[in-house]
């Protein structure tokens, strides 16, 4: 397939490709989360999960870190491939393999949508802060998952300042169309992750209540879907995990805010 690169500033981007159908034999489906028939209103829109390989805080230091491996790795690759497989049975939008790339990569321009999980790790190079600005601009989106509490709100707010030094993070007004466009939603949910499920709680690292950010453009469109306080990840990840059951709440949330997300990003 031919894909249209990023266009200069205001041009719509090229809706891309996105992400595989995880087979039955690896995980088996929960069949409530499952619609009976796709929603045709997207017919035609592409998508494509791209996750973006970050350097971090700790990298190539002995610290240690309350995760294991690399933070930009976190949930893969069930996330992706279980996000994929509902938004491509619930939905028409027609989804392609899940890949991951590097801001450096040449290829970039070439997506509308990019993901980054644990962004209170980010340590973005000058080069990256340069790329991010550009592609942001030029209208690409980029989804930010799986950070909690103060100190890594900190981390990212400053991170990001250095992306738009003249531009504000604000919520996402209570009835935006962000929580309608697909799925009709009271509001912003706070998603679990699964060890805070095990413990009893939603929250962790101080994060008591999820909200959605974003930095919106010269033409108020959100340039960042920014998930403070809540883990949509492991709402994917662990979806098809039956020995949770009481978890399935949790994911249905992640679920329909993440395609919501999405839709509404292929969108606008």
């Amino acid at each position: 397939m031919t894909v249209r690169r990023l266009g200069g500033p205001g041009a719509a981007l090229a809706l891309a490709l996105a992400v595989a159908v995880l087979a039955p034999a690896v995980q088996r489906q929960v069949g409530a989360q499952l619609p009976t028939m796709a929603d045709d209103r997207f017919a035609g829109l592409q998508w494509r999960f791209v996750r973006i390989k970050y350097h971090y805080t700790t990298e190539g230091t002995t610290i240690q870190q309350d995760f294991y491996g690399e933070p930009w790795a976190i949930d893969a690759p069930a996330a992706e491939q279980n996000l994929a497989r509902r938004i491509k049975t619930a939905t028409t939008i027609q989804v392609e393999d899940p890949i991951t790339l590097t801001l450096d990569d040449p290829t970039l321009f070439e997506y509308p949508w990019i993901y980054m999980v644990e962004p209170g790790n980010l340590k973005f190079s000058d080069k990256d802060v340069a790329t991010l600005r550009e592609y942001l601009l030029r209208g690409g989106t980029l989804t930010l998952d799986d950070f909690h509490g103060p100190i890594e709100w900190d981390h990212m707010a400053a991170e990001m300042k250095r992306v738009f030094p003249d531009r504000t993070i604000v919520d996402f007004p209570n009835g935006h169309a962000i929580y309608s466009c697909f799925y009709k939603l009271d509001g912003y949910p706070q998603v679990a992750g699964l060890g805070s499920f095990m413990a009893g709680r939603s929250w962790e690292k101080g994060g008591y209540i999820g909200r959605l950010r974003t930095i919106f453009d010269d033409t108020g469109r959100p340039m960042l879907y920014i998930n403070w306080n809540t883990d949509m990840g492991d709402g994917w990840e662990w979806s098809n995990a039956e020995e949770f059951p009481g978890y399935i709440k949790y994911t249905t949330q992640a679920y329909r805010m993440g395609i919501n997300e999405v839709v509404y990003a292929l969108t606008h």
